[in-house]
């Protein structure tokens, strides 16, 4: 195993299923205890945080809903508390609703930026409070920020195309701490809930893929655990692509 994050402590949000156990797992096999949210299933979360577990660190599964800032905040605090300190942040919970503009509800806006951009900045504002140097802050983006080739996606494209206003301003205010804040931007992912095939992703890979496939969550999570890594020190204020070539 490569321990280059040993003795490290990083929280990711939704960290249950997706992107966000892959990120969980990966930090976890270089050494750094973890907490995670999750909104629902605790049976998921137990399972990961077992497989964390197995791997000799300290694994944490809170359930907070990212659309409630005190439960945000309360996830840093329990975080800090139960493991030590906080090193790594890493903000993946995201909720995704397309609908055109005459369908989109008010109250699906209001959810998308409380879980999409508020909760970034009320996590980061939190733990950063905590954080020395050395400290790094990692927002699960989307290539969507760069590209938003169909209908239906302007209110996501938004709120990810936020995250890169904020990681900038960001990074000035962090870096004389010697704290680095970043986004990766992922394209199309095989999930659950977003299939490598089908109907539609057949047509993201004909149409718009430099590489006709779809990214693993293990490559995102790579990427992320590059950017919590110490080779990594001089990244910030940056928005990084990983979409092969979605958005070329």
């Amino acid at each position: 195993m490569n321990y280059t994050l040993q003795n490290k402590r990083a929280l990711v949000t939704g960290g249950s299923r997706g992107i966000g156990a892959a990120i969980v797992k990966r930090l976890a096999s270089e050494g750094a205890d973890v907490a995670f949210t999750y909104s629902s299933s605790p049976e998921r979360a137990n399972e990961i945080a077992q497989i964390v577990q197995t791997l000799g660190v300290k694994a944490l599964g809170i359930q907070a809903d990212s659309a409630e800032a005190s439960e945000v905040v309360a996830a840093v605090e329990r975080t800090v508390s139960e493991l030590g300190g906080i090193d790594i942040l890493v903000n993946n919970a995201g909720v995704l609703a397309i609908a055109p503009i005459d369908d989109f509800t008010l109250a699906d806006f209001d959810r998308t930026i409380a879980v999409n951009v508020r909760a970034v900045f009320v996590a980061t504002q939190a733990a950063v409070k905590h954080m020395q140097a050395g400290g790094r802050i990692i927002n699960i983006g989307s290539t969507n920020a760069e590209r938003m080739p169909f209908t239906g996606g302007g209110v996501y494209a938004m709120s990810k195309s936020a995250l890169q206003g904020l990681v900038q301003g960001l990074a000035r205010d962090l870096g004389p701490r010697g704290i680095t804040i970043n986004n990766v931007q992922p394209g199309p992912t095989a999930t659950d809930m977003n299939p490598p095939e089908g109907e539609f992703a057949e047509m993201l890979k004909k149409q718009f893929m430099a590489l006709p496939r779809f990214g693993t969550v293990e490559e995102i999570a790579g990427m992320v655990a590059y950017l919590a890594g110490p080779e990594a020190g001089y990244i910030t204020g940056a928005s990084l692509m990983i979409d092969g070539g979605f958005s070329a």
